[in-house]
């Protein structure tokens, strides 16, 4: 391993922060570890990242979800692919921007951790909520309906559908109060949500999760409910820390 990388000891460096995934949020995790060693410097600029045949083992997800997440990173302008005897995956130094600025700007001011820990507990309580007490067939039709449009959803206007998705589910759990905490939270999460990429392949995971958590809000699985929103709070709480933490 370190002779792959031309350094000395590089991979041990790294395993503070890379680690094996959950099966859950596999994508989410391993793009937000990847972004982690890179944006702490752990491989500098110039530097080659571990080769991918162990970054895989090691994180324990397959070769294809990792060449999609170092995609992302490629498309971000932090990391390129160089082919060759001497080829792999190579950091590239960082640039500051204006737009480097504005999410400095925008992060700055918020507790990103206090956040999402506030989200997690409003959305899987919605959820267990409107599992335990069922919902109408007006409710029911809201929430399938608010699914829908997601599933149909142009990638412009992904993030509003979905942010309606999950105000319905809120909305449904009949706690206005509740209700409006979430209304506040989220409109910190979209902020923080516009800092970063849309990436076609959570988008994708995200709606197997909003697909499972209507079955279980309908089944009247209370327990499911809140795993699998959990589950998905995770896996945006993975991306927000990995691009922004």
């Amino acid at each position: 391993m370190a002779e792959e990388n031309g350094e000395p000891g590089v991979f041990e460096r790294l395993l503070p922060v890379l680690r094996p995934v959950r099966a859950g949020n596999g994508f989410e995790e391993a793009l937000e570890q990847i972004l982690q060693v890179v944006r702490l410097g752990l491989v500098p600029a110039g530097g080659r990242l571990p080769a991918e045949r162990e970054l895989a083992e090691h994180l324990r997800i397959s070769r294809v979800t990792l060449r999609e997440v170092l995609k992302v990173l490629q498309d971000q302008g932090l990391i390129e692919a160089r082919r060759g005897r001497y080829g792999g995956t190579f950091v590239l130094p960082r640039t500051g921007s204006a737009d480097g600025d504005e999410l400095r700007r925008r992060v700055a001011g918020a507790d990103i951790e206090d956040i999402l820990r506030f989200r997690e507990v409003l959305e899987t309580g919605a959820a267990g909520l409107c599992a335990v007490h069922g919902l109408d067939d007006e409710g029911v039709d809201r929430l399938r309906t608010a699914l829908t449009a997601t599933h149909e959803a142009p990638l412009p206007d992904y993030r509003r559908l979905d942010t309606l998705f999950h105000l319905t589910l809120a909305e449904l759990c009949g706690s206005p109060s509740l209700t409006a905490q979430y209304a506040a939270v989220r409109a910190t999460v979209n902020d923080l949500l516009d800092c970063i990429p849309l990436l076609v392949r959570n988008l994708e995971h995200s709606q197997h999760q909003h697909t499972a958590l209507v079955e279980a809000v309908l089944d009247g699985d209370e327990e499911a409910a809140r795993a699998v929103m959990r589950e998905h709070c995770a896996g945006t709480a993975a991306l927000l820390r990995g691009f922004l933490a």
